[in-house]
């Protein structure tokens, strides 16, 4: 299977113990009160799984979005 590349964004900061703890991925403020984590994901498994960590931590996700790899 291909990784592919998303863009999950979400309401508010990322601490830096979350940014540490997101391996891999790239995260960065918008500007907007959002920010935005981008990294390759292996399968859709791998992506609920990061969704559902985001969500155990009470994190708001307002969008998930398949983008070109960088």
């Amino acid at each position: 299977m291909t990784e592919h590349v998303v863009d999950i964004v979400v309401r508010g900061t990322m601490g830096p113990s979350l940014v540490t703890a997101l391996d891999g991925f790239r995260v960065s403020e918008r500007g907007d009160g959002t920010s935005s984590i981008r990294g390759a994901v292996v399968d859709q498994p791998a992506l609920l799984g990061l969704l559902r960590m985001l969500d155990d931590l009470r994190i708001e996700v307002v969008s998930v979005n398949r983008v070109a790899a960088d």
